[in-house]
């Protein structure tokens, strides 16, 4: 008897040992060589790993992830169109670094420029877009740093559009994968971030060029959904890389790197520590139907109100889901309500902790009820 206990005893010791080994194992696939780096969910901003998030640094071309918001927000707003003339201006052609070798003075698409800019990381496209959307380079870098004010990115200092380096430009890797997680809410430029390789016209003489993504990740890592690669000598090899598996999206971002390699290998070891350990949990869909709110003098009087955006929450494998969904609509809503206008937001707890919400949206337009459809809602009440 005392034998076995003994035994017990020992196998318990070398259980113990065994897990604390793992442990260890586990933290070391999580030593990152970047200088900054941060893993982030992509659905609720939740920081999931950090290293030096905050810490100021020069981001090279990923700066060009709120180059490509604005243009994806002008996209949306019906400010400009993907089909749109951009005529070349000296200064756009002028630019150095990576380029499609665009000429003063030619046509391009906007299609054109925005590919060009996300797969090739062109800085005489990104140039001659900032000066479409913005009317200048200088007034689109206004408005880069005014939306990195709105989204809360507070490392953050844009002196231009591309990331050539010049003084006063920084932002984290925190920041980076702010902005990356804006970007990645419009749809549309998904099939920009993903293509492996294309190939654009250029030059009055219209030359055929092969461009091929700078993310080596796009091809060799499952579920890559993006996002930007940069490199200067000052802010070495930097990286900002998303991948969605099932229902979870996540964005790594890697700053200040060695080597090209070492950015890679840092980001996929984020995204893959993610993966294996936490799981999004489906509240609701985009378009999902959350709410019915009565107007009394509506044309119609009750109107279901939908979920702006996908809601999910995070939640590591293994833990309980037990969420409680709470419906909140503003008060004293005036009619006539436009299509698509924000009339409250669904939230959703963990107990007493906020762990996610999105806007809740008419699907329809909300108008008055006319006089007579009014006055046939009191008899019908009346009866």
């Amino acid at each position: 008897m005392k034998k076995f206990i003994s035994f017990l005893l020992a196998l318990v010791i070398v259980i113990s040992q065994g897990n604390f080994i793992f442990a260890n194992t586990k933290e070391a696939k999580l030593d990152i060589a970047s200088k900054s780096a941060v893993l982030m969910d992509a659905s609720t901003g939740k920081v999931l790993y950090e290293k030096n998030s905050h810490q100021k640094l020069p981001p090279a071309s990923v700066t060009k992830v709120m180059t490509l918001l604005l243009i994806c927000e002008a996209l949306e707003d019906g400010k400009i169109k993907e089909e749109d003339d951009v005529q070349i201006s000296e200064n756009a052609a002028s630019m150095g670094g990576s380029q499609i070798f665009l000429e003063p003075g030619e046509i391009q698409k906007v299609d054109t420029l925005v590919k060009s800019i996300a797969v090739a990381s062109a800085n005489d496209a990104c140039v001659a877009m900032a000066e479409y959307v913005g009317g200048s380079m200088e007034e689109f870098v206004d408005l880069m740093n005014k939306r990195a004010k709105e989204l809360g990115m507070k490392d953050t200092n844009f002196v231009n559009t591309n990331g050539l380096p010049v003084d006063d430009h920084y932002t984290s890797a925190y920041d980076i994968a702010l902005m990356s997680k804006e970007l990645l809410s419009h749809k549309k430029i998904s099939k920009y971030l993903t293509t492996w390789m294309d190939e654009v016209v250029v030059g009055k003489k219209q030359a055929k060029i092969g461009i091929s993504n700078t993310n080596k990740l796009v091809k060799h890592y499952a579920g890559a959904t993006g996002v930007k690669t940069g490199f200067t000598q000052q802010a070495k090899y930097c990286l900002s890389a998303s991948a969605m598996r099932n229902n979870t999206h996540l964005i790594a971002v890697t700053l200040c790197a060695e080597t090209s390699p070492i950015r890679f290998k840092d980001a996929t070891s984020l995204l893959n520590y993610g993966f294996a350990n936490y799981e999004s949990v489906k509240i609701c869909g985009a378009k999902d139907k959350v709410a019915t709110v009565k107007f009394e003098k509506g044309e119609k009087e009750n109107v279901d109100l939908v979920a702006k955006d996908n809601l999910s929450v995070l939640v590591k494998k293994g833990d309980k889901k037990d969420f409680q969904k709470k419906v909140e609509i503003k008060q004293d809503l005036k009619l006539p309500i436009k299509k698509n206008t924000e009339l409250g937001v669904v939230k959703v707890y963990r107990g007493k902790e906020l762990v996610g919400e999105t806007k809740i949206i008419n699907n329809e337009d909300i108008n008055k009820a006319s006089y007579l459809q009014m006055l046939r809602r009191i008899v019908d009440n009346l009866l």
